[in-house]
């Protein structure tokens, strides 16, 4: 499979206003999210994260579609990364929008977690 080259939909699930799409690309799991991530949604968040019982996942989240997080949202993103950095693999984050991006970076969070400007930019690390 080509680099960034998408396989079928695994999950695809909405809770509130949060949706997730799930997706394979070359062994990485991507969670394609839409809406706003906040204390209603944030079970909905960790679900998706979660890869217990995978050897070393990698996994990126797009957040092109986020219009809103809060910090629920950064605790559940921080817990999902020790969680997946333990396992021996990765959480990355991807496409921010403006005010996603500035939420993440008032508390330091994309000093902690690698966050790219693009999903292939985060898919290629």
């Amino acid at each position: 499979m080509s680099e960034g080259e998408m396989t079928g939909t695994e999950h695809a699930g909405q809770t509130g206003q949060l949706s997730v799409v799930t997706t394979a690309t070359d062994g990485i799991r991507v969670l394609t999210l839409a809406g706003e991530i906040d204390h209603h949604t944030g079970d909905t968040l960790r679900q998706s994260l979660d890869a217990s019982g995978t050897p070393r996942p990698r996994v990126v989240a797009d957040l092109h579609q986020v219009t809103f997080m809060d910090s629920s949202g950064i605790n559940v993103f921080l817990a999902a990364h020790r969680a997946l950095s333990e396992a021996g693999g990765w959480l990355r984050l991807a496409a921010p929008a403006p005010a996603v991006l500035r939420t993440l970076q008032i508390v330091g969070l994309d000093e902690i977690i690698d966050c790219h400007p693009t999903l292939q930019d985060a898919l290629n690390g």
